[in-house]
């Protein structure tokens, strides 16, 4: 079917298996394609998707004027080490600021644990003499011999990418401008990073372990994002090409490649941009967004129609499944991101037993090559996709509505060698342990973004996606104590369908440490007044005039004494003591909700001025009306065995999402569509409520 509309949006999310895309036209209508990750070449695949979509008649390159993109290639460069050589200039005295850190670490009682390894060398962390105090003025001038020297050494070294990171820079960055001035007068062909653009904010080590990913990463999401840009024109694909960031605002491609720090998270955002949204379609404010993939599983909190957001995050230490309070196993770095809890458990973790004979599934993925055993592409381990199939939870002939052949026999024989025999156990059972393992695991992150937050799972809704996602979700709600679950239409590609639902959007900060009592209004309104500036002037340069711009500001506030921060929304501005009182009184509700106290005693302060800059377009893609590309799709209902543990072999229809109404059936059940499967167990009811798949758990004795 062709898309008539001249205009056409694309939305690409490149995942760990696979590349999902959504393409929709100026009316709402959408089509989707899933196609297997390319990680020799990530742009290959993207670019091998969009030339089916066309060929479908689905996709008229000439007329896309809007693109936006969530990539990995951030992730994958800290979690395999394989970025750019970097060098650090600092301030005389902290040099050894990336090794001190704060002290934690991420397993308590481990005594085998070593801290991450720099991404900067010592050899390559040189000290330049210089000096200002906490309030920017100069106490020693740059000796620029020294950074002369630092910058021939770190040259002559070989390194690819420089971070500048001089102490109270965030205050006043004229040194560090001059020093980035001196490195590419020396040497401009070397990447920098300088810590007054990458985060300009008080704390030390946070600054400078920004600053250095960002420099790590820069040079191949640089080379990346500009790869990608010239196979898309090459293509016809002419619309400028913008990034969605780890906040959920999406920005010019230019701004990611020098700030790509931003974007390290940048698909699971969307995936919970787009729950936000479809929740408020709905009527329902407060959601658990549960993506999983192929190689993670991501869940997230959606309160009042907002996903949380969070100061920073850790990357490259794997996959944490401890409790987020433990940190110190990955890079800190300290950008807005949606507050998200990541497991290693997708559709192709592998299963595994220790010596012991212990049953593990994860960290590690089959990914896309060579995949899971039932993809057929030379994978002889188990992973969870093969145990659903074996289960009868996924077809044993074939996934994406025939697409994408399944092997059975071999996802059997994978799990026979590997762990049925090694565990004595029946293929069945074998794989069901594999199923309940990996939901063990998952489950660990919908309580880190709910009952250790101080909120009860059993007010929110499970909003269910990702191409592994509905599989397992009625499983995880009952485990969580959720009570109904969600899937929205287009699941399986719902982050990239979530792509199409953004705004572009910059968030600036800026720091003012005082006590909330002290507050000077005035000056607070200055710094206001200089982010409103710089946020207008970096929505004009991407097309956005006055009445397309929303301004919203933020204020970190804390107990005097606390470390860590709270950012209490606070309007559009001015500021006036009525409006810190108010934020005053925000952040006590909000740590009561965290932590369960507040103190009327403890002075409370301010540490930081944020603001939310966006530029606002009305985008609209209408999940009721999807194209698809494989237009001969069988809707006759059928039956096949599935394995439902203590409940045995059950015989289960097999129905379209298409055949399901609002009235309704009692599972199980299998509801099958071309990007994902939805199981429905036995104790669960389902029906269609608003084009969304909605499943209401009953209690396990009815």
């Amino acid at each position: 079917m062709l898309l008539n509309k001249k205009r056409q949006g694309v939305g690409v999310d490149v995942g760990g298996t696979f590349t999902d895309i959504t393409v929709a036209d100026e009316t709402g209508a959408f089509s989707t394609f899933k196609i297997l990750s390319t990680p020799d070449n990530y742009s290959r695949g993207i670019v091998d998707g969009l030339m089916r979509l066309s060929e479908a008649n689905c996709l008229q390159p000439e007329a896309v004027d809007r693109f936006i993109h969530a990539f990995t290639v951030a992730t994958n460069a800290l979690l395999t080490g394989e970025g750019a050589k970097v060098g650090l200039i600092t301030t005389k005295g902290f040099r050894d600021i990336l090794e001190i850190g704060r002290l934690r670490m991420p397993v308590l009682y481990d005594m085998d644990w070593d801290k991450p390894v720099p991404l900067a060398s010592r050899r390559l962390r040189l000290e330049v003499t210089e000096r200002l105090d906490f309030n920017g003025n100069v106490i020693t001038k740059l000796n620029e011999q020294d950074v002369i020297s630092a910058v021939k050494k770190l040259q002559a070294a070989g390194v690819e990418s420089i971070a500048v990171c001089l102490l109270h820079s965030y205050v006043n960055p004229v040194h560090e401008k001059r020093v980035i001035d001196i490195i590419q007068n020396i040497a401009p062909d070397i990447s920098t990073s300088a810590s007054y653009q990458v985060l300009p904010e008080i704390r030390e080590f946070e600054r400078t372990s920004t600053t250095v990913v960002n420099a790590f990463v820069r040079p191949i999401v640089s080379n990346y994002l500009g790869a990608l840009q010239h196979a898309l024109e090459s293509k016809n694909v002419r619309a400028p090409l913008m990034v969605m960031q780890s906040s959920g605002g999406i920005v010019p491609a230019q701004s990611a490649r020098e700030l790509p720090a931003y974007c390290i998270e940048s698909g699971p955002a969307a995936g919970a941009i787009a729950a936000a949204r479809v929740g408020n379609q709905l009527g329902i404010g407060n959601i658990i967004a549960f993506d999983m993939g192929g190689t993670t599983a991501k869940a997230c909190l959606i309160e009042n129609g907002q996903p949380r957001l969070a100061a920073e995050m850790e990357v490259g230490a794997g996959i944490n499944v401890g409790s987020r309070l433990l940190s110190g196993g990955g890079y800190k770095v300290r950008v807005p991101t949606v507050d998200l809890a990541e497991i290693g458990a997708g559709g192709g973790s592998i299963a595994w037993c220790d010596s012991s004979g212990a049953l593990h599934v994860g960290p590690k993925s089959a990914g896309s090559d060579p995949g899971p055993a039932c993809y057929g592409r030379g994978g002889v381990m188990p992973a969870v996709t093969d145990a659903n199939v074996v289960l009868g939870f996924l077809s044993r002939e074939h996934l994406l509505d025939g697409e994408m052949p399944i092997d059975a026999v071999s996802a059997e024989e994978a799990i026979r060698e590997h762990v049925a025999e090694p565990l004595g156990l029946s293929v069945e059972d074998a794989a069901y342990g594999i199923h309940e393992v990996a939901d063990a695991t998952m489950v660990r992150a919908i309580r880190a973004v709910s009952t250790e937050q101080g909120r009860s799972p059993s007010d929110f809704t499970l909003f269910a996606f990702g191409g592994s996602g509905p599989v397992h979700a009625v499983t995880l709600a009952r485990q969580a104590g959720v009570r109904s679950v969600v899937v929205p239409p287009a699941s399986g590609v719902f982050s990239a369908v979530g792509l199409l639902f953004t705004d572009v959007g910059h968030r600036l900060v800026r720091t003012y440490w005082t006590d909330a009592e002290m507050v000077d209004t005035e000056h607070l309104n200055a710094l206001a007044e200089s982010l409103t500036e710089e946020g207008r002037e970096l929505l004009a340069d991407a097309g956005f005039g006055e009445k397309n711009v929303e301004l919203s500001f933020m204020l970190d506030l804390r107990y005097a004494g606390q470390s860590d921060e709270i950012g209490v929304p606070v309007g559009d501005g001015p500021f006036t003591k009525e409006v810190i009182a108010a934020a005053v009184e925000g952040f006590q509700q909000e740590h009561e909700n965290n932590y369960g106290y507040r103190s009327q005693n403890e002075a409370v302060q301010l540490v930081a001025i944020r603001l939310l800059a966006r530029g606002v377009e009305k985008h609209q893609v209408d999940l009721s009306s999807r194209i698809n590309m494989k237009v001969e799709v069988s809707k006759n209902s059928k039956e096949r065995q599935v394995y439902f543990g203590k409940k045995g072999w059950q015989s289960t229809k097999v129905i379209r999402r298409d055949d399901l109404s609002e009235t309704e059936i009692s599972g199980p059940l299998v509801i099958e569509e071309y990007d994902t499967t939805t199981v429905v167990p036995p104790d669960a009811v389902v029906k269609s409520i608003s084009n969304c798949i909605v499943i209401t758990l009953l209690e396990e004795n009815a």
